[in-house]
């Protein structure tokens, strides 16, 4: 919204936004970030979605004095800059316990011990790219900061990352700087999560692991690249727990670590690998960041037929993703991930399934009904969701508005293509996970 006003103040148009009490932190990252830290803004107290009607009427009524002052008043544009240190400017010299208090002082630190970020130590790092180090790979918002090679450097020596890891830094940093990739919601109120995910030989090369444990914390390569996501959305796009503000979820997790899949796995199956489903072969070293907003508990399953197995994965895995797909209906890029066990996957292939088939069942069966969509938008303030409304517009296919029926079922994920599938975890486990 706020974005949306910046863009009518430089047209000339007056706005002013109105913000609830909860946000004005965040509110004002945003307005520096998109350049005109003056924004206008309206504050509603307290939280709308919790108000009764006549509470919600009066709060609105009382905002009008600030919204006649807002669209009346002066604006200043100029973009307010605050001096940061420069790419090789010593930032502090001391000993490790003093580097550190210093850094957390700063907010530059996650809440744990970073490894300082010593001129040695980051051209160690930039010595396994052929980028220069001013590149700007793209700019993060929310406070719109240049994402540079330098500073990908800099945030994976203090997450602890070896050297040789930069090439993933510095594809995270690509990846994370797509507009599709909408960074800035990472910092939204469902506490969004990104996960990385490492396919081709890189991943062997540098020790991730697929195998038992693989989400847990532990190995270095894993660990770390998931733990510099985190530091470099804190540090460069700003999305920082309070005093930062700049993140805003309610009750977010820790970070993800790195995930590697089992290809060795999915080549004895005759499957293909994740990044060959992302359109790479398999001798292509290839990157994914996709946001999580849920994972799902673990999913057991047993028997030796592959309905056996995607009965039960479709009703665990599409309960974890079935609350939230009222607002990833809206969005083309809504596409949950599957974490296979390698042993449920080989039952599952030995039947004669093929992951597209396994893809296809999921969509066929995975649901809630059009009541449940349109209930679940509105309890995150998705006051005017229908799912008519999104077919008229051309967001959802026709099916999703086949009937007036509020119990009619519809897809949680708008097609079969959408869901990824991916194989890793313990062989000697009938475990998967769904994101």
């Amino acid at each position: 919204m706020l974005r949306a006003a910046a863009i009518a103040e430089r047209a000339g148009v007056p706005s002013v936004s109105i913000v609830t009490t909860p946000f004005m932190q965040q509110a004002g990252v945003v307005s520096k970030g998109v350049g005109l830290p003056t924004l206008p803004i309206a504050e509603y107290p307290g939280v709308p979605m919790t108000d009764g009607s006549d509470a919600v009427a009066k709060k609105v009524e009382a905002l009008l004095p600030q919204l006649v002052a807002g669209l009346a008043g002066a604006r200043d544009a100029a973009r307010t800059t605050v001096a940061e240190p420069g790419p090789r400017d010593v930032v502090h010299r001391g000993t490790l316990d003093e580097i550190q208090e210093h850094f957390h002082r700063n907010l530059w630190s996650d809440g744990l011990p970073v490894i300082p970020p010593t001129l040695a130590r980051i051209e160690r790092f930039l010595s396994h790219t052929q980028r220069a180090p001013s590149d700007v790979i793209g700019h993060l918002l929310p406070e719109n900061r240049a994402a540079t090679v330098w500073s990908i450097a800099v945030n994976g020596v203090m997450a602890g990352c070896r050297p040789e890891y930069m090439p993933v830094l510095v594809a995270i940093v690509e990846a994370i700087a797509e507009p599709i990739f909408r960074v800035e919601d990472a910092g939204s109120t469902p506490g969004w999560e990104p996960l990385v995910i490492v396919s081709g030989p890189i991943a062997s090369r540098l020790d991730l692991n697929h195998g038992q444990g693989v989400m847990r914390v532990g190995r270095q390569a894993n660990t770390t690249l998931g733990r510099f996501l985190r530091l470099y959305l804190r540090n460069v796009a700003g999305l920082r727990i309070p005093p930062g503000a700049g993140d805003k979820g309610s009750i977010a997790g820790s970070f993800n670590v790195a995930l590697a899949e089992d290809e060795s796995a999915a080549a004895e199956l005759g499957w293909s690998t994740f990044g060959a489903d992302q359109g790479f072969t398999r001798e292509d070293s290839v990157v994914t960041v996709q946001s999580v907003v849920s994972i799902s508990a673990p999913i057991y399953s047993a028997g030796t037929h592959a309905l056996d197995h995607v009965r039960i994965l479709a009703e665990v895995f599409g309960g974890a993703c079935g609350y939230w797909s009222s607002i990833g209906m809206k969005y083309a890029r809504w596409e949950p991930l599957l974490v296979l066990g390698p042993s449920i996957a080989r039952v599952i292939a030995e039947d004669g399934w093929s992951k597209d088939a396994l893809r296809r069942y999921l969509h066929e069966h995975v649901s809630i009904t059009a009541r449940q969509a349109e209930t679940y938008a509105l309890q995150v303030g998705a006051t005017s969701y229908t799912l008519e409304a999104h077919v008229k517009a051309g967001v959802l296919p026709a099916t999703y508005a086949a009937s007036s029926d509020p119990g009619r079922p519809v897809p949680v994920v708008r097609a079969a293509e959408k869901i990824g599938i991916l194989i890793a975890g313990d062989p000697g486990r009938n475990q998967s996970k769904g994101t």
